[in-house]
């Protein structure tokens, strides 16, 4: 069956960009936060400390499909102990902090030559993303050079809305005014990002397996791909020049 596809939604973390582990990068990101916060741990226990809080954030966030801002994380799930001025003036760079104690992310494999040919082919790209920091995606985007070609770029920490939350995926769908049906979202999850897409009525939705680790088996109705690839390059076959777009290809059995 082909899919009239105008717009290509994308999530960012595992599907444009992947994390890397960098232990030195790591730690000098928790001794940064023990620094500002004048935290009594050494940067790896203070690190574990604040994982395992923002797991339990996390945990709360995904079952409410909510996302809080940096100021209110911070003072609510992980530092409610220390001076409430000190933690609200430093939240932004502390949540940027907090991103690299998992690692360093870099862009996935031809995501920037994939972007820029399916710009070139004529389809509008955009980007549906939850993620804690407010700054990090937009530097990122300014940075490496992707931010002219993604509009709209709609956030959860922006947003106050998780995936796979309707309507984080309507907020964007509204910026782009366009109809959810000429629509095609690329993510690695599939609660969350098929899923998602799935509720608001994505024309299309491709399930990006970088690491061939999806169970198959977890499939619903709602949640299967029209696709499932494992790079990015993998999308020019399913989209070639605008409009006609052909997702058998990749289509999983």
């Amino acid at each position: 069956m082909t899919q009239d596809v105008r717009h290509i939604f994308f999530d960012v973390g595992d599907t444009l960009r992947i994390t890397h582990k960098k232990p030195e990068h790591q730690l000098a990101a928790m001794r940064r936060a023990v620094e500002i916060l004048g935290a009594d741990y050494s940067p790896e226990d203070f690190g574990e400390m604040i994982m395992e809080r923002y797991e339990e954030y996390r945990s709360w966030a995904t079952k409410c499909w909510v996302e809080l801002n940096e100021q209110d994380l911070w003072r609510k799930f992980l530092a409610p102990e220390y001076p409430q001025e000190l933690v609200e003036e430093n939240a932004v760079e502390l949540t940027f902090l907090l991103r690299q104690f998992k690692g360093l992310r870099y862009v996935a494999d031809n995501a920037m030559e994939v972007v820029q040919e399916l710009t070139k082919r004529g389809y509008k790209l955009g980007i549906i993303s939850n993620v804690i920091t407010s700054r990090e995606l937009p530097d990122w985007l300014e940075e490496d050079g992707f931010a002219p070609y993604f509009s709209p770029v709609v956030l959860s920490s922006l947003t106050g809305i998780r995936k796979p939350d309707p309507r984080i995926f309507q907020i964007a769908l509204d910026e782009a005014k366009i109809d959810p049906v000429y629509c095609a979202y690329i993510g690695d999850n599939v609660e969350r990002d098929m899923g998602g897409a799935a509720k608001v009525g994505f024309g299309m939705k491709i399930l990006i397996d970088h690491k061939r680790a999806v169970d198959r088996s977890s499939f619903t109705p709602d949640t299967t791909p029209d696709a499932i690839i494992e790079s990015c390059l993998d999308l020019l076959d399913i989209f070639p020049e605008y409009p006609q777009v052909d997702p058998k290809s990749h289509a999983f059995s």
